[in-house]
């Protein structure tokens, strides 16, 4: 398994890692509806404009496969002092999960983070999403809960 920052080629990659994760992670917490109208050229869109101005970074498998992405960087809504840094996303393709590659890709994250002078690390998570039980198992503390 490789870690790297992402290129901008890779945007259809992560697109595509981030609409399947999607459909699999929120498919019991999401409505169908919304999951089904993702589309891989929306998240391609999104990608190519967040890649050279963030810090993407991805897992490659053996054969160069982007099956996992995460991006970090300052945290945006200025809410919760003192947490000056924000994990936004990590998603894994379903079949790799539970090999450690969120792992790697959260070290990944906070070694950036650090570089940028971040103390401290938020990420917002879904209540009933499954993957809550990963941050915790890192260290994460609920500090909030809000509706959306």
């Amino acid at each position: 398994m490789k870690i790297r920052k992402a290129v901008l080629e890779d945007a259809s990659g992560i697109a595509k890692v981030h609409v399947d994760s999607w459909r699999t992670t929120y498919k019991e917490i999401l409505p169908a509806d919304f999951l089904e109208k993702l589309t891989y050229s929306s998240r391609e869109e999104l990608w190519q404009n967040a890649i050279p101005v963030s810090d993407v970074f991805v897992a490659e498998d053996s054969s160069g496969q982007i099956v996992g992405f995460a991006t970090a960087g300052e945290e945006r809504s200025d809410d919760y002092p003192p947490y000056d840094g924000e994990l936004y996303a990590i998603y894994i393709l379903a079949e790799q999960q539970n090999q450690g590659i969120g792992k790697k890709l959260v070290q990944q994250a906070v070694e950036s983070l650090k570089k940028a002078g971040k103390q401290s690390m938020l990420v917002l998570v879904l209540k009933d999403n499954p993957a809550i039980h990963f941050y915790k198992a890192l260290g994460a503390k609920e500090i909030d809960a809000i509706d959306i």
